[in-house]
């Protein structure tokens, strides 16, 4: 491949990287029997997920290598865990004031744990802030990338994610705002290692150790996801590139 396509990557690479793990994880679900039902199916959502990580590694490996795909350690790792850190204990904080809680640590939490991290955390990152961000960013700059991104995260997160209890237009909202802070981490420390982590301790130390109502109360989950969005844009606010030299692709 000439080093002008790769600098300048076609409208075509943008949608291989968009389509092609959807179309890998639809297959795979297929293929494996699995559909979503009313109540969330872990093994069917791992399976769904598991294809869009696997797709989305081999194109990512190809394109851009592990660097390249914010598979990065040492700084960029600690900084990106400090910087989602600040997110996680911000919105744990509001879960124990907003939501109601009935217990502590189901019986089944160590499996619950290993889902969130490969499957909702790791395999969707790989996706999204490691092979679209990287397209995206080659095609119309490292802003576009962090946005996109994270709206696709959001999106994802809303139709997909097990904690995603309310169909709401402020759910929707801060799930996009969650989405916005991971790719604007992804944008300042170039790596998504440390993101991916803190995402699944977020999830299961609000969701799974800190046991809510089932289902949890609508109107509980509005207050908790006004009080987090506004406590995300504080965050994506803080963490905004003031110059170029701030990017980390």
């Amino acid at each position: 491949m000439s080093n002008e396509n790769q600098s300048n990557p076609t409208l075509l690479r943008l949608l291989i990287a968009f389509l092609a793990p959807l179309g890998g994880a639809i297959l795979l679900s297929l293929l494996a029997g699995s559909r979503r039902t009313a109540v969330y199916d872990q093994s069917a959502a791992a399976i769904l997920f598991a294809g869009l990580g696997l797709v989305s590694w081999f194109i990512g490996l190809r394109w851009y290598g592990l660097s390249g795909m914010g598979l990065r350690g040492h700084r960029p790792l600690y900084a990106g865990i400090g910087f989602a850190a600040l997110g996680w204990i911000a919105f744990l904080l509001l879960r124990f004031l907003f939501v109601h809680i009935v217990g502590f640590g189901p019986a089944n939490s160590t499996r619950s744990f290993i889902f969130l991290l490969l499957f909702e955390a790791f395999a969707v990152q790989i996706w999204l802030f490691g092979l679209l961000f990287r397209t995206l960013a080659d095609w119309r700059g490292a802003m576009t990338a962090a946005i996109g991104s994270g709206i696709i995260f959001g999106a994802v997160a809303y139709l997909l994610f097990q904690e995603s209890y309310t169909g709401s237009l402020i759910s929707f909202v801060y799930f996009i705002l969650w989405g916005v802070l991971y790719g604007v981490i992804r944008l300042r420390t170039g790596s998504l290692i440390g993101v991916a982590v803190i995402q699944a301790l977020h999830s299961f130390t609000a969701w799974v150790v800190m046991v809510p109502q089932s289902p949890p109360q609508s109107s509980e989950l509005q207050s908790l996801y006004l009080a987090a969005g506004a406590a995300y844009l504080i965050l994506v606010w803080r963490l905004w590139p003031k110059v170029e030299g701030d990017y980390r692709i």
